[in-house]
């Protein structure tokens, strides 16, 4: 799992380094499968539910499960890209949304905020506490300023599959909580709007969209619970990743 989220974080740091104003979401797939391959990994979103593309990418509206296509970044836009790879049967996967070239106070406030809502989250992520103490900590953080989480789509464990036990909600859903053990690898990942919550999925049957039209950010990280504090799996690094191979 360390290696598959270290592949996972690698790829996600490439991708957002070269997107540019005026490049395309296929383009951008693209890249990233070639980022995948570089590192010896495979994506575990190709082909899964036969969703047709490498990585997840999201802009503006799109709040997650966005598909590459024509569709052409321009500057002030911002994008979700969301990387999920395989390595040695294990899975990483982790989220980002980045400004194309700078965005406004507002847009940036919504990225500065849902990245501080996965952190609390994380930070909740204790052996003995249960999921609901990662829900509720995500979802005050984003309503004490003003924004709003997605209740349609949440987080989940991660480690052979892609989704595995147990779901991982933004918000406190009054459902029974399982407590956390150390060993568990949870895929935390607030989607935060900057209107209502309210999404609908695309005639494409994947693109989730806010139904007010207005922007939306996703940042996730993979987790592991352990005796102590929280360990992130894919955190990003500003060094080139060196494949350990054991």
């Amino acid at each position: 799992m360390r290696s598959a989220g270290a592949i996972a974080a690698a790829v996600l740091e490439d991708v957002a380094a070269w997107v540019t104003p005026g490049v395309t979401t296929r383009a951008i797939d693209e890249y990233a499968a070639g980022r995948i391959k570089n590192y010896d990994a495979r994506s575990a979103f190709l082909g899964y539910h036969n969703y047709p593309c490498h990585i997840c990418i999201s802009v503006n509206e799109q709040v997650v499960h966005g598909l590459a296509g024509d569709r052409r970044v321009q500057y002030g836009d911002i994008v979700s890209l969301d990387v999920g790879v395989v390595y040695r049967g294990f899975i990483g996967d982790t989220a980002y949304t980045i400004a194309v070239g700078g965005c406004d106070v507002r847009t940036q406030r919504l990225l500065d905020v849902t990245e501080q809502a996965l952190r609390e989250g994380i930070a909740q992520a204790v052996a003995g506490k249960r999921v609901v103490d990662i829900s509720r900590a995500v979802q005050t953080f984003v309503e004490q300023n003003g924004f709003s989480v997605v209740r349609e789509f949440v987080g989940h464990g991660v480690g052979r599959s892609m989704h595995e036990e147990p779901q991982v909600p933004n918000f406190v859903d009054g459902k029974a909580s399982p407590r956390l053990r150390p060993g568990m690898t949870l895929a935390i990942e607030p989607m935060v709007n900057a209107g209502g919550p309210g999404v609908r999925i695309l005639k494409d049957g994947w693109t989730v969209v806010t139904e007010d039209g207005q922007p939306s950010a996703h940042f996730e990280h993979s987790v592991l619970v352990t005796e102590s504090e929280p360990e992130i799996l894919t955190c990003r690094t500003k060094t080139p990743f060196k494949l350990k191979v054991p």
